[in-house]
């Protein structure tokens, strides 16, 4: 007992002279430096007093606790170099700084006047709601930022960011990563050099090329934020997103990937790489879960085709992406009825073929066109109107163009204006509507509605429905004509081959010499009418059904007369390039001129 008591006391002593050593020389530098960086022992299981290289070393094993102002430290044992204020400490690490920040790791190398920590082996840090961990992680005590420099990871909730450096800022909850970083959710990946990313709001700031996967879509982008919770970001500097169909890139570009809208501002780019088709704007709306995309300001579509890519133009564009099963496209519907096959009872005195080296007059004051040839040429019947034209089982998706006030186009072998169209995939239709005027090797076709069939990415067939005029200048002013209800004109190759005028079609041409001199005008009243082109240009034309028909010596031709009803030329009102419609060529838009009528003459 006398023996325990003795060992208690000098145990005291010992204790009590460490004590003082600690006291005193904080309380001599009180003046000098910050109280706050003494570093107190709080509880040890054992003490012992070393000298390593002449330095005197206090080690401390076993539950050891320390304090230093708000930080508490625990350790399995310690060596503590008071002359330098240099912590070091051994096993089961666990650094609280006032209950906002704890660090782990099982080994500690602790600064005590910079109040800067290293930890290594299985090093982490954690404010409760996230965990920064690493082979080694530099703490700064005052300035509360925490480092590592060898490679390491934050966990966020599900986001698990890795990179080569990272510098976390406690009191913003801020994260710099730098070289090689990922970021890993459920629901996409981040990879990039360079991101600033904040653990509160989840916000990640772009400071570095790169790219957002989300297994559907690819989003490429060097500046902006995405706020990794909600799938919301703002992206600058050309960002471009990408799936398995289409692209999109702007000079900025809003996401919102819960509602898969895109908000595109500045030189928008959309191309849909299935359907070949590119349009451009200074601002879109695409939405990426039902492929759509409204373009408003200055829009342009490009339509890739083999041999002749179409331009088109208007106030608004959209389109539109769906299956082929999930809708049934009608079948083109006009005021009259046109017949799936032509059937006609050809007669000697009722049909005539025109052509310029068969005309005889029979008088000078006749007004009578004797055909030389009375025979007839077999006619090819119009082709049946099929809507539909897609296979019943494919299930494929298909794309569909709707283009709204001001529409104009241009290719090399059709340009046009209109103030709305609509086609689809589904049955290769362009449909024009509200004075549409199509101009094709000069030739102008007009109605008022206007469908243009394709096939296989080339104009196959064209319908003008009701008022329905074709026109193509003859010479200065004058012009050769036809109307009536219905026109169909069928396409070979890029040119019109032939084309089916029926119900109260009426023409004017002019017969020409073969030195181009004008012999005649022609005026013809008939119930349909055929004409044949050759290399773009007007060939012959036949009259079947109740032909009446007037010639006029050119030199006599009455003026009244020289236009059909409804007449009008808007050669100015055709595009010219591509160019102009991309807006190179600042053109205004004319209001078409008024219609003419013969009393107007």
């Amino acid at each position: 007992m006398i023996l325990k008591k003795k060992q208690l006391a000098r145990y005291g002593l010992i204790l009590a002279g460490i004590c003082l050593g600690w006291l005193l020389p904080a309380s001599a530098q009180e003046t000098k430096d910050d109280t706050t960086r003494v570093i107190h022992i709080i509880q040890s299981d054992k003490l012992n007093v070393i000298t390593k290289d002449s330095v005197q070393l206090n080690r401390f094993i076993g539950n050891a606790i320390f304090r230093q102002a708000n930080t508490l430290f625990y350790c399995d044992s310690a060596l503590i170099n008071r002359a330098a204020n240099i912590l070091d400490a051994y096993g089961h690490i666990h650094i609280n700084q006032a209950d906002s920040i704890h660090i782990y790791g099982e080994y500690l190398h602790y600064e005590g006047n910079t109040k800067i920590a290293t930890l290594r082996d299985n090093a982490r840090l954690t404010d409760n709601k996230i965990v920064l961990s690493g082979p080694e992680l530099e703490y700064d005590m005052g300035a509360r930022i925490g480092t590592y420099t060898q490679g390491g990871k934050l966990v966020n909730g599900s986001s698990v960011l890795t990179s080569q450096e990272g510098y976390y800022y406690a009191d913003t909850k801020d994260v710099y990563f730098n070289n090689n970083v990922l970021l890993v959710d459920p629901e996409y990946t981040l990879t990039t050099d360079t991101l600033l990313y904040n653990t509160e709001t989840k916000i990640a700031t772009i400071m570095a090329p790169t790219t957002i996967n989300d297994g559907k879509t690819v989003m490429y982008t060097t500046s902006g934020d995405y706020n990794t919770e909600t799938g919301q970001g703002n992206f600058d500097s050309r960002p471009t997103i990408e799936d398995s169909t289409a692209t999109i890139t702007a000079d900025r570009i809003t996401m919102d990937k819960r509602t898969g809208l895109a908000f595109a501002t500045g030189n928008m780019v959309y191309r849909d790489t299935a359907q070949k088709m590119t349009l451009l704007s200074n601002y879109g709306t695409v939405n990426q879960v039902n492929k759509t995309v409204l373009a408003t300001q200055h829009p342009l579509m490009i339509l890739e085709r083999e041999k002749d890519t179409m331009y088109l133009t208007a106030d608004t564009l959209y389109s539109a992406v769906i299956k082929r099963d999930s809708i049934t496209v009608a079948p083109v519907k006009t005021a009259g009825t046109m017949p799936d096959t032509l059937t006609a009872s050809v007669i000697p005195d009722s049909t005539a073929t025109v052509r310029p080296d068969s005309i005889t007059i029979v008088a000078a004051d006749s007004t009578a066109v004797v055909p030389k040839d009375s025979s007839l040429a077999l006619q090819p019947q119009p082709l049946a109107i099929n809507a539909d034209t897609s296979s019943a089982k494919d299930t494929s998706e298909i794309r569909y163009i709707m283009a709204w006030h001001h529409v104009r186009i241009f290719s090399d072998s059709l340009q046009g204006v209109a103030d709305s169209v609509y086609y689809s995939s589904k049955d290769s239709i362009f449909r024009f509507y509200r004075n549409p005027v199509l101009w094709a090797n000069m030739t102008q076709l007009s109605g008022d509605s206007i469908f243009l069939y394709t096939k296989n990415q080339q104009a196959d067939k064209i319908l003008l429905d009701q008022n329905s005029l074709i026109v193509k200048e003859a010479g200065p002013e004058l012009y050769n004509q036809i109307k009536g209800n219905q026109i169909t004109g069928y396409f070979a190759g890029q040119s019109l081959d032939w084309m089916h005028v029926d119900g109260n079609a009426e023409s004017i041409y002019y017969i020409q010499d073969d030195d181009k001199a004008f012999i005649s005008m022609n005026r013809t009243l008939s119930g349909i009418i055929n004409i044949y082109f050759m290399e773009g240009e007007l060939h012959h034309v036949t009259f079947i059904k109740d032909p009446e028909g007037t010639m006029y010596p050119f030199s006599q031709r009455p003026v009244e007369q020289t236009l059909l009803e409804n007449f009008h030329w808007d050669i100015r009102r055709r595009p010219k390039s591509k160019y102009e419609l991309m807006g190179d060529v600042k053109i205004k838009e004319e209001e078409p001129p008024a219609t003419k009528t013969d009393q107007d003459f």
